[in-house]
Parts: structure tokens; sequence; C-alpha cells
């Protein structure tokens, strides 16, 4: 505990988001998942530090999509791409600051999205429309937070109807991708079996990829922050949330603390510790035992993980700006070229420094271990 207290002391999150700001001044080019983390990040250094900066950071950069009426610069709902929302909770934390009408018509137009968005046979969103009958971990974390955040917001008169909603999500996700051996959860699920990469019994990709898992854990630690105490399923999603990171803690590397890019193959030929996994299982497990939803027990695992991502993934330059090294660039399943899902697919993606998914993590990551001291 003590090496954690130091490391939180030495403010990170704040050293990482100043870094960020000075090398990203305009996320522009897309409405893109990647930019969305790193707003919820800046967002809780803001209500960490009371520092404006990270406050009209946000908001000029959102400002450049969302137009007065509320309709999004390139942004296309019928794409019906499940990762297009996560910006959305950049838009909420707009609004609820102030309030400006703007945002609440960008929320209901990316909610709009939602009430179309194609479903599995059970009511799980696909992960895009083109990939059909698919649920993945990555898209519990982008859609579901913001959709249960914009019930307790803007949509209260069908609150209830979103909450059962946000909770068949994770749930059915949960359920079809969960190995029962390792306990750990699949990157995705394919329904129609039809992939190549799904198994022809229970319909999963192959392996277990880190940031899939990180997203998985980030998703259900985040939508407790809105589902309602007394709502039927909150001990379901609860039980979830605590028997994966019991999972994942069984694959932290004794070594080093971190987790691996294909996290249950620690040191196999080819594998790496991965940067953008392991910040979120921090940001994971720091929310977590903050809010009481995990015990005490689980923060010498934290400060093993948090030591670990300082001493091994972070670089200073000569200015003092941050680096944050070792980030898988990108992983999927299907499309073209074609991801199979393979092991070796998994460690052939390109690994990056200052890619913004693992920077938006570790900001996360580091703002929740900062709350705890």
């Amino acid at each position: 505990m003590q090496k954690l207290k130091q490391l939180a002391k030495e403010s990170y999150s704040v050293k990482m988001a100043d870094s960020a700001l000075f090398k990203f001044p305009d996320l522009i080019d897309k409405w893109q998942y990647d930019y969305g983390v790193v707003f919820k990040g800046l967002e809780y250094i803001y209500e960490n530090t009371k520092d404006e900066k990270y406050f009209e950071y946000i908001k000029k950069n959102i400002d450049y999509f969302v137009k007065e009426d509320g309709s999004i610069k390139k942004y296309s709902l019928d794409e019906y791409n499940i990762d297009h929302i996560n910006n959305g909770k950049a838009v909420l934390f707009l609004y609820r600051k102030t309030g400006e009408e703007k945002y609440k018509k960008a929320a209901q137009l990316l909610r709009e999205q939602l009430k179309t968005h194609p479903r599995t046979v059970e009511g799980g969103f696909w992960h895009k429309k083109i990939y059909p009958h698919q649920m993945w971990l990555d898209g519990i974390y982008m859609g579901s937070p913001f959709y249960a955040e914009y019930a307790t917001l803007i949509g209260k008169d069908e609150a209830e109807e979103i909450f059962d909603d946000v909770v068949r999500q994770v749930i059915l996700c949960a359920k079809h991708t969960k190995d029962p051996v390792t306990g750990l959860h699949y990157h995705g699920w394919d329904e129609s079996r039809q992939q190549k990469w799904a198994n022809k019994i229970t319909g999963c990709s192959p392996n277990f990829w880190g940031r899939a898992l990180g997203w998985f854990a980030m998703a259900i630690v985040d939508v407790l922050d809105f589902l309602p105490q007394n709502h039927q399923s909150r001990d379901t999603i609860l039980a979830i949330f605590r028997q994966l990171m019991d999972a994942i803690l069984k694959y932290q590397d004794p070594e080093t603390g971190v987790w691996y890019q294909v996290v249950n193959y620690i040191g196999k030929n080819g594998n790496y510790p991965e940067a953008s996994a392991s910040c979120m299982f921090v940001y994971a497990l720091a929310k977590g035992i903050h809010n009481g939803y995990l015990s005490s027990k689980y923060l010498d695992a934290l400060e093993r993980a948090y030591e670990g991502i300082i001493y091994r993934f972070l670089e200073k330059d000569h200015n003092g700006h941050l680096s944050l090294n070792g980030v898988c660039m990108v992983a999927g399943l299907g499309g073209n070229p074609y991801r199979d899902g393979s092991y070796e697919y998994y460690i052939s993606e390109p690994i990056k420094t200052d890619d913004l998914k693992g920077v938006g993590a570790f900001l996360k990551a580091s703002a929740w271990v900062e709350r705890l001291f």
C-alpha cells in the first residue's frame, strides 16, 4: 500500500493529461471511439483537480463535431456502429456541466441509433452492421455506460426500460463469451456460427485478448455508476464484475505485475506485456475498490499492477512530457483482410507508443488510483 500511495502522490494523471493536451491539441479527424476514452479520463481529472483547462479541451473538441441543432459532424446513424456511441459520454458530460440544448439533442441522436440498432435474437446489440449476429466485449464499453447515463439525465421517462436493456447487454455478452474453465471471456461471439473464427458449437472466437477483457471490465464498473441500487439485476451485474476480476487476476504476470496481449499465455513466444489492457484492469480495480464493489484484499494486486505500468510502459522526454509505450494498435475479428482471432493474429498487430486507447485508459486508471488516497 505504501508504494501505491507514493505513486498516487506523483499525480501521473495530471502529468499524462498535460502531455496529451500538448501532443494532441485537436482530436477532430473522425468521430472515433478512442477520443472518447481520452475525454472520459480528462473528465475524471477535471473532477479531481477542478482545473478548467481539461473541461475546455473536451468542450473545444466535442464542439467541432456537435452543431447547434444537435447534429454530429462525421457521424452516420445508419452505419450502425456501436463504437460511435462512445463519444456520447463526453456529450452527456458537457450537457451535465452546461445545460446547453445542443448536447441534449446530440445525445438523443445517439439514443436514436440504439432504438433501431440491429440485435441478436435475444436482444444483444450487434457490434456493427458490417459484423452481423456478433457481440464483442468491446461493444459493451462503447454503448452501455452511455445508455445507462442517458437514462439518468435525459431519458427519465424511459429509464426503467433502458436499465433493463443495459443489463440485458451485459448479461448476454457475459453468458455467451465466458469460458467455464478459466473464467475469462472470449473476444467475440457469433450467434450464427457462420464466421470462420467462430467455434461451431459455442460461437466464440478462439482467444482471450487483453484489451477486449479490459473494455468489458471498464464497461461493467461504469454501468454500476448509473444502475439504480434497487434494480433487480444489480447483484447479478456485481457478481459478473467480481468473477471477471478474479479470473483476470489469475493471469497477472507475477514478474512485472501487468498483463499480456493474450492474457492466458504469459511468456509464450511472441506474446508481450500490453499497456492498454493493464491500464484498463487497474482502472476497474481502483474504481471497484473505491466504490466498495471489491474488498481491500485487491489492493496488493492493484499496487503491483500500477507500479508495473509506471516502470514498464511510461517514458519521459527531455521536455518532461510522458509517453505510454507497449499499446496494441488495434485488433478485431473478421473484416477484410480477414482477422481469424488466432494467437498468431493477436501478436502480429502493430505495437504503438501513445495510442489514444492506451493514453485514455492510463488517464482513467491514474485518476481513480489517486482517488483512493
